[in-house]
């Protein structure tokens, strides 16, 4: 997986794109963690629940049917996150499901099941090429973890910080070019 710093990196930069007068802060911060509540699915381990179950690490909240379920739950509280019900089961569901899609591109692991419950199948992208991040403190402290923070620096957050400072810079543009 990449590490729950990394997760937030795409509704982040798709929030900065779409700008405050779309996203609220409140909204962003909640696709934010949104982008990391999948791994919760981690207790399964502390439960004695094994990774290659269902309901195991990349399982059922790994999927899009937890993403839409996520996202229809955070529409109930669109008024408080300052955003229209569907903006915001659209943003929390694609801010969720983007989980997946980037354990997808790991090195390791067992895939991600995104078609669950229709199929417990386990996925990945036919490229991979974010490092895993060890699911060990340990391990992640030590040289895999610099490894595996160098992946996601260059994979995930400079192609999104990128995109940020695009979008920043085309909105600044046209707010100046209007003024002109």
């Amino acid at each position: 997986m990449p590490t729950i710093l990394t997760h937030p990196a795409i509704p982040l930069a798709l929030g900065v794109v779409l700008g405050p007068n779309r996203i609220s802060r409140r909204l962003l911060l909640a696709g934010m963690v949104a982008a990391i509540v999948p791994d919760m699915d981690v207790i399964a381990f502390k439960l004695g629940i094994e990774y290659a179950n269902q309901l195991g690490h990349r399982g059922a909240s790994h999927s899009i049917v937890f993403a839409l379920a996520l996202g229809m739950l955070a529409a109930l509280a669109a008024p408080w996150l300052q955003a229209k019900r569907w903006v915001t089961m659209a943003f929390v569901s694609i801010a969720c499901v983007s989980h997946p899609l980037l354990d997808m591109l790991t090195t390791g692991g067992l895939g991600a099941a995104i078609w669950w419950p229709f199929s417990d199948q386990r996925h990945f992208f036919p490229v991979q090429f974010i490092r895993v991040s060890p699911l060990t403190m340990g391990r992640f402290l030590g040289p895999a973890g610099l490894t595996v923070i160098k992946s996601e620096l260059l994979w995930v957050w400079l192609p999104c910080l990128s995109t940020m400072v695009t979008a920043y810079t085309i909105r600044n543009d046209i707010a100046r070019d209007r003024l002109a």
